[in-house]
């Protein structure tokens, strides 16, 4: 592309006072790895690329479905069933033919995460679970990376610089602020609790303008900050965050230890339940002689009117076992995850002297199943 047509395509940011033709120059001589093609990472991508970066890397293997189009803006309806990866190019290439893409059509892991990450500038993190988020943290303390962090969950999201060079220091990482990954059923996901549609876009786009900021020394960074919005009230806050004592000796001491580190074990709880598909669950509901219990907090969508069942949430699950006086016991929830922790609870309750149960893939999968029928 010629003076001209770049001038033309960036001239908003160039003659943006504070930003100008130095700026502009710094995007696109950058390179940046997106991790996720979701909700936050389609923002991120869109405005990464609208802005002039020269290079952009996805990471995601997953495939475009009907669920994800309410925040997944990127993604139309004939886009359904096909990689991510593929359709995001696809759409961003007509947005900006001078970008270029490096794709990796899978899921990052401790095995493929280092020599990923290792050959680009900034590392943004738009995953949707503890276990990359923990993977990409210690992968960005050990290759000495910035990593741009977004999160988000019903109506609030946040979101953070780790990991950056200021006044030769490193900033806090994400276990600075959060040490330990949290157990299973203690922090509901997207899928479990919902999220209203525009969150990823405001949340991501705010990950984009940290990304561009870091790349062209604009304005102040969230570094050693948390900032958080709740779009039900607008209300925002800023946290300060600092470094931790036992903080560095939770990270692996080396890019070899960190391939080592299961971080899918690490980052839940060990839980051996017995599950129950939902022909299974029709049967017992037909015999009337099993406890059902809905662990979901009152008021969770979908409501089921289907068959007779107790609700008791999880948190609240063992002060109530008094309740569970039947020889079975069958827990649900929406997708199988909480179910599967209330289940262990209970096992360590009672034992051997009931039989317990878990309803794989949850009511959201047992009513499909349903429709089918």
């Amino acid at each position: 592309m010629n003076n001209d047509r770049l001038y033309e395509r960036y001239q908003r940011q160039l003659i943006l006072q504070g930003f100008g033709a130095e700026a502009q120059q710094k995007l696109l001589a950058a390179n940046v790895l997106v991790i996720g093609a979701g909700g936050l990472g389609c923002p991120v991508l869109q405005y990464l690329v609208a802005a002039g970066v020269d290079e952009v890397g996805i990471v995601d293997d997953d495939v475009v479905s009907l669920s994800n189009l309410h925040r997944q803006v990127l993604y139309n309806v004939q886009m359904i069933g096909r990689p991510k990866v593929e359709c995001a190019v696809e759409v961003l290439q007509q947005l900006n033919p001078q970008t270029r893409f490096a794709v990796y059509k899978e899921r990052l892991t401790n095995k493929n995460a280092a020599t990923i990450l290792s050959r680009f500038d900034v590392i943004v993190d738009g995953s949707d679970n503890f276990a990359t988020r923990y993977l990409v943290n210690d992968a960005c303390v050990l290759l000495n990376k910035p990593l741009v962090y977004g999160a988000i969950s019903q109506y609030e999201g946040q979101v953070a610089v780790f990991n950056v060079q200021q006044n030769n220091e490193r900033s806090v990482n994400y276990r600075d602020l959060f040490p330990h990954p949290p157990k299973d059923g203690e922090v509901l996901n997207c899928a479990e609790a919902g999220v209203l549609g525009v969150l990823p876009g405001i949340i991501g786009s705010m990950m984009a303008n940290e990304t561009i900021k870091l790349i062209t020394s604009t304005g102040v960074l969230l570094a050693n900050k948390l900032f958080t919005y709740n779009t039900l009230n607008n209300q925002t806050y800023e946290l300060e965050l600092s470094k931790q004592a036992e903080t560095a000796s939770l990270i692996p001491p080396t890019i070899e230890t960190l391939q080592q580190t299961d971080y899918k074990w690490l980052c839940s709880t060990t839980i051996v339940v017995n599950e129950i598909d939902a022909t299974a669950f029709n049967q017992l509901i037909a015999e009337g002689t099993a406890a059902i219990v809905d662990v979901r907090e009152k008021d969770e969508q979908p409501v089921v009117t289907e068959f007779s069942h107790m609700q008791i949430p999880l948190n609240s699950l063992q002060q109530h076992t008094a309740w569970l006086t039947e020889d079975t016991i069958v827990v649900f929830c929406l997708s199988g995850k909480r179910s599967a922790q209330a289940a262990k609870q209970l096992a360590e309750v009672f034992g051997a002297s009931k039989k317990i149960y878990s309803l794989k893939g949850g009511i959201q999968q047992w009513m499909q199943q349903q429709q089918t029928v």
